[in-house]
């Protein structure tokens, strides 16, 4: 029996201890939501936060149900992340993982559901400018993250064309700043053997933090009051494409390195790419390859999406423009350093 949860129930959150998770958590507190997080370790300083915690795997059904009882909400973070992995690994957390989410809140009433995919769900390889939410899926994806990402895509939107449990699903864009664990510290790692690829003059566009974590919660309020927007995607960004390695060298200015320093063709790109994953499958050797195919395409290409839908539907606005978000950026990692300097755990 479907038990209808309480709308004054906790928000739950998979993945709080994630760059989106916690930017998420930090929001619903900060207008007084009740929080619930769910993730298989505690990320610290959560139960300062006055967060409750349900300790679990996505991919455990039984956990699953343990944390989304009662929930008024959730938000489902919790991926396997780009750019390198096992197929099962990515098929068991972002799959399986997400249809044990949606089980689960409709086995106990859940009335919302917002979900966080990528726009690399529809990337076939080719440039992609300003294309809407009607672009298709490619036949063929160019690495298990995203085809994976897409097939959890298709069943929440299904679900929210059922009826009972609303969905949304979002698809923020390289989402960056203060407090990355992910794509500026591999930038920072690999600063010195970075060669840009292609002619430089492919543009994207980004999400600064607090408006990806903005727009879930728009998207949720969104669906509250209004049920025809269940089983819908939206793209999210900054709505500003630039050119990639410009991005690229902004960032690397604001963590005090130089700009990127030499350059390679795209097709010399994805057959470095190609070496390299037939060499660390071929050898079994641990951690990622220093380039894949995927990885060599989207940096050479264009990738920026039209946000009008989220403008009109959601009332989402991006706050924070480059410029600043750089700022912040720059100022945070100033911070951390002077903190290490100062003895501090690095």
């Amino acid at each position: 029996m479907i038990r209808r949860a309480d709308d004054d129930g906790p928000v739950l959150v998979t993945g709080p201890g994630g760059f989106l998770g916690a930017a998420i958590v930090a929001a619903l507190l900060a207008r007084g939501r009740r929080v619930r997080g769910f993730s298989r370790s505690e990320p610290p300083g959560l139960t300062r936060l006055n967060v409750a915690f349900v300790r679990g795997d996505v991919a455990d059904a039984e956990a699953v149900d343990r944390a989304c009882r009662g929930a008024a909400a959730v938000f489902h973070t919790a991926a396997k992340p780009p750019p390198w992995g096992r197929r099962r690994d990515y098929e068991r957390t972002n799959v399986l993982g997400t249809r044990n989410v949606i089980a689960a809140c409709r086995r106990h009433g859940v009335r919302r559901l917002v979900y966080t995919s990528s726009p690399s769900v529809v990337f076939h390889g080719g440039d992609l400018k300003g294309v809407d939410e009607s672009h298709p899926y490619p036949a063929r994806h160019l690495a298990d993250y995203p085809a994976t990402k897409a097939e959890a895509e298709r069943a929440v939107v299904a679900a929210g064309k059922e009826g009972g449990l609303r969905t949304i699903v979002l698809r923020p864009h390289q989402i960056w700043g203060p407090g990355d664990p992910h794509f500026l510290p591999r930038l920072v790692r690999r600063a010195r053997r970075l060669r840009r690829i292609g002619d430089g003059h492919n543009r994207v566009d980004t999400t600064f933090i607090d408006d990806a974590a903005e727009a879930h919660l728009l998207a949720e309020q969104a669906l509250a009051a209004n049920a025809s927007l269940s089983g819908r995607i939206f793209f999210i960004s900054g709505g500003d494409p630039v050119p990639a390695w410009e991005m690229i060298d902004r960032l690397l200015g604001a963590a005090g390195l130089p700009p990127v320093r030499g350059a390679m063709s795209l097709a010399a790109a994805r057959r470095l790419g190609r070496a390299c994953e037939w060499i660390w499958r071929g050898l079994a050797l641990p951690g990622e390859p220093p380039l894949t195919r995927f990885v060599a395409t989207a940096l050479g290409t264009s990738h920026w999406f039209d946000i009008a839908a989220a403008r009109r539907d959601l009332g989402y606005r991006p706050a924070v423009s480059i410029a600043e978000g750089l700022e912040r950026l720059a100022r945070r990692l100033r911070e951390e350093a002077g903190h290490r300097g100062h003895g501090g755990t690095p």
